[in-house]
Order: C-alpha cells, then structure tokens, then sequence
C-alpha cells in the first residue's frame, strides 16, 4: 500500500501546478493595459489522526491581487487616458448591465460613438458616454471632462479657435481594493453594498496609458522555483511508490 504521505505530496503538487498557472498568465499579460499582477497563497493543515503530526495537506488561502500602480506610458492617441493616482479606477459597463472597474484606459469609439473599453460601454457622471459624431478633436481634462470641438456649418477654420464644449465626464471612483472581486474577464467588481461615489480628488493623464504592474523578471524565477516545488513533490510520490513496491516484495517473501 503506498505510504500517506504520497497523499501529502499529491496535494503540495496539485497547488504548485496552479500557482504556476497563476504566474503564466501574469507574465502572459506584461504588455496589458491596467493589468493588475494575480498572486494565490497557500497554508499548510496538518492531518489530524493517531500518534504525531508529522504530516500536513496544502490547501488554498485566499487569491489575491496586487494594485500597486504600473507605470504611465505616452502614446498620443487622444482616446488613452490613464489614471495619474495610485489609487482609483474607471467604472465601465459590461455587456450584461453590470458595472466593473479597471485601470485600463486604451478606449475605443464605435461605429456609433460609444466610448468602449473592448466589449464594455465607458461611464460618465450620468450613463454611458457618446463621441459626436461631428466633434473635430477631443480633449480630456485632469479631472475627466471630455470636451470637443465641433464642425460648424460654415467651412472649419484652425485659426478660428473655434471653442470647445463640455459633453460628459469621466466616471472615476476610489475603492477599498479588499471589496474587489477579479472576473473572468479581468475586470473587478465591487462586493460592497452600495455603489461607489465619484472621487473628484482622482487626476487622469490623456494620451497615455497604464501599463501592467507585472515585473517580467519575478515572475521568471517565480515559475522556476514553482517548477522546482512541482518536480520536487513529484519525486515524493514515486519515492512513495518504490517504498510500497518495497514492502509489498518483502511481505511476499515472508509469506513464501
């Protein structure tokens, strides 16, 4: 029979192969926008039974995230708007009705307007926002006020200055990051019981994006040392395995 504690080791590699799961797709996502780097813990429990604990099963703990702000890259496009606090999100609204919040700011306007974060509808103050589709040049302030400035009827001239004007404001909120759940699609939700005010202390940087808070370089030798933790269990269930091989042919010879 093979010893429990080829058991214990089952558990120890089950739990390092999926933190090293975590860690791919951390590293998979270096280069995406507001990306907020994923860690998984886990504590021992030591087998309850006769005689000593000797032994202990690896169980989960808590996933969590790490919202440390990523650096600020400038691009240009008049649509990338990042997020110049350490703190704060943009609230979007998924296909579904409900409302996330990201620190992703690579927008993107329709075919009809509608200021998207992929799949997702950008909020305003009031719902979501829409591009004119006549607006010549956008400009997003600090504190999130999209402003255009429109063709007139006569023929557009540059030296005209011709003004701008205010058509919505950018949703902005600040929330405790421990009420914050990750979905599938790697947008949070908030678990409190209320919806979030708008923070109007929250600054924003147009032109530029947030990038992901993963450092490449960890996360290597994160999935090294969880390969070595993976390949380390595995060598105690075949330890486990020849130690009942073991026993078994010595059992058979005393019985001979």
């Amino acid at each position: 029979m093979i010893d429990r504690f080829a058991y214990t080791a089952m558990t120890g590699a089950k739990h390092a192969m999926g933190q090293l799961a975590t860690t791919t797709n951390n590293l998979a996502n270096t280069q995406t926008p507001g990306f907020r780097e994923m860690f998984t813990a886990f504590r021992s429990v030591p087998v309850d039974g006769q005689g000593a604990d000797t032994r202990a099963f690896v169980v989960d703990s808590t996933p969590g995230t790490d919202f440390t702000q990523g650096s600020i890259q400038t691009t240009g496009n008049p649509f990338d708007v990042a997020i110049k606090n350490a703190q704060g999100f943009f609230a979007v609204r998924r296909p579904d009705g409900s409302e996330a919040y990201t620190r992703s700011g690579r927008f993107t306007v329709d075919e009809d307007g509608i200021l998207r974060l992929g799949k997702n509808e950008v909020l305003g103050q009031v719902d979501r926002i829409t591009i004119p589709v006549e607006s010549r040049k956008i400009e997003i302030s600090q504190d999130g006020t999209i402003s255009t400035q429109f063709v007139g009827s006569t023929a557009y001239d540059e030296a005209s200055k011709t003004p701008f004007e205010e058509i919505e404001r950018l949703r902005l909120v600040n929330v405790d990051p421990k009420l914050l759940v990750r979905g599938e699609d790697g947008l949070f939700s908030y678990g409190g019981l209320e919806r979030p005010d708008t923070d109007p202390y929250l600054r924003v940087q147009q032109g530029a994006v947030e990038l992901s808070n993963v450092n490449p370089t960890t996360a290597m030798v994160q999935m090294i040392e969880q390969n070595r933790m993976f390949d380390l269990n595995m060598r105690f269930i075949q330890t486990a395995d020849q130690n009942a091989k073991s026993a078994n042919s010595l059992m058979s010879l005393s019985r001979g």
